[in-house]
């Protein structure tokens, strides 16, 4: 039964993500410096190799996944390619539960009441 619900709980995760970022863009677009797009194209590396580092690595070493995440969200800040488009209160709401109550079913089994 605690499988069905870190199952449920790791889709709650999934589904918040997608409802927070459904509204945030990461372009690239032609620029006359070459540092832009490779901006870019960095910060999506880096934020992969972040999150396989977060997933991957002994418990120990997951705080080291935590740099590359950083690394590409100063990345995508410093190329000016993140284009947030307004979201309502209830979309924030909505993911933002979804992304608490299914981490709590994912790491523990069970919702805190």
């Amino acid at each position: 039964m605690r499988f069905l619900f870190r199952l449920i709980g790791l889709a709650l995760v999934l589904y918040g993500l997608y409802v927070l970022g459904e509204n945030i863009f990461i372009t690239t677009r032609p620029s006359p410096f070459i540092w832009r797009g490779v901006a870019a194209d960095g910060a999506v590396l880096a934020l992969v190799v972040g999150v396989l580092m977060l997933v991957f690595l002994p418990r120990d070493a997951k705080s080291w996944g935590l740099i590359p995440i950083v690394a590409a969200i100063v990345l995508i800040v410093a190329s000016g390619y993140a284009v947030l488009e307004p979201t309502t209160l209830w979309q924030l709401f909505v993911s933002l539960l979804a992304i608490t109550a299914g981490y709590s079913l994912l790491t523990t089994g069970r919702l805190p009441l």
